[in-house]
């Protein structure tokens, strides 16, 4: 299944690269009609990139996208309190991001938190690599951890990940089939690829190698 993903930031749908704000390979004004060039597809994902940065979300327009399409929602997911209110806005699914983990590796105590607040089939864990190793904070972090290694920890919390390959994304020049593959090995749940993503045959090799 493809899942198309809507970014916002300045109330704004955008696709940065490699995460960064400076630099946009698109900006369009209107998330709703966006939103209606998805309407074929059965399920979207809305990342909240304001809410990401600390700079404050959009919730009226993540609430109103949730009300016309199926929405996984993400962004700013830092504690459980915000995780329920996704969940209330009529979230398909929550995506936990930058809060599943800290300087030490694994954020066990917010994670236990969002998942007593959150049905365990509405809970995502979004692990971004850069070069394989986690990073968080918009990505401006990067953590001494592998994907390989966050993995196999975090599948007890939720039900789905999703995966972004940092290093490519945005550039619209392929992705890392190589490193989905190696993700594809380390746990049983789902994986949603993400980062790079450019032709149909990439997207035949991801739904080949299971995600």
């Amino acid at each position: 299944m493809i899942i198309p993903c809507i970014d916002l930031m300045g109330r704004k749908v955008v696709q940065l690269v490699q995460g960064n704000p400076r630099n946009k390979a698109l900006e369009l004004p209107d998330p709703l009609t966006v939103l209606e060039k998805f309407r074929d597809y059965p399920e979207i994902q809305v990342i909240d990139l304001d809410g990401a940065l600390g700079r404050g979300g959009q919730a009226d327009i993540v609430r109103g996208l949730c009300a016309r399409k199926p929405c996984r929602v993400g962004g700013g997911i830092r504690n459980a309190e915000r995780a329920g209110e996704m969940v209330e806005a009529g979230a398909h699914k929550v995506i936990v991001g930058s809060a599943a983990f800290n300087s030490q590796g694994i954020n066990h105590e917010i994670l236990r938190a969002i998942a007593a607040a959150v049905p365990h089939e509405k809970l995502m864990i979004a692990v971004d690599c850069l070069g394989d190793r986690v990073a968080i904070h918009g990505w401006k972090e990067v953590l001494p951890l592998t994907s390989g290694e966050a993995l196999p920890q975090l599948e007890n919390y939720c039900s789905e990940f999703l995966c972004t390959c940092i290093d490519v994304e945005g550039k619209l020049q392929g992705t890392n089939l190589e490193w989905f593959r190696r993700l594809r090995a380390t746990t049983t749940i789902p994986i949603t690829a993400a980062g790079g993503i450019t032709t149909d045959e990439e997207i035949r090799a991801l739904d080949e190698i299971g995600m």
